[in-house]
């Protein structure tokens, strides 16, 4: 499965997922009619966090993680578990 099937399991808005048997709060904006998405995960009670820009463009799909290593949230996407979701 590639990385935008992954994101596409979080609707925009809000939502809650597990991650490594901890709660986060997900939050998912797009822009540009969906070519340019954010993702911003917070640990509920901690102080883990999963920042990322994706954008699709004509000739490639790229993934930005925000000041963390790409593979930490390559691992986050593959692995969350959705609880909630609630739109914005």
């Amino acid at each position: 499965m590639n990385l935008l099937n992954y994101i596409n399991l979080i609707k925009q808005g809000f939502s809650e997922v597990v991650y490594e048997g901890k709660r986060y709060s997900v939050t998912r904006t797009d822009f540009n009619q969906g070519k340019s998405i954010k993702i911003y995960a917070e640990e509920l009670g901690g102080n883990d966090f999963i920042s990322l820009n994706y954008y699709l463009t004509s000739t490639a799909e790229l993934l930005k993680p925000c000041e963390m290593p790409e593979d930490k949230v390559i691992h986050f996407l593959q692995n969350f578990k959705l609880l909630a979701h609630k739109s914005v």
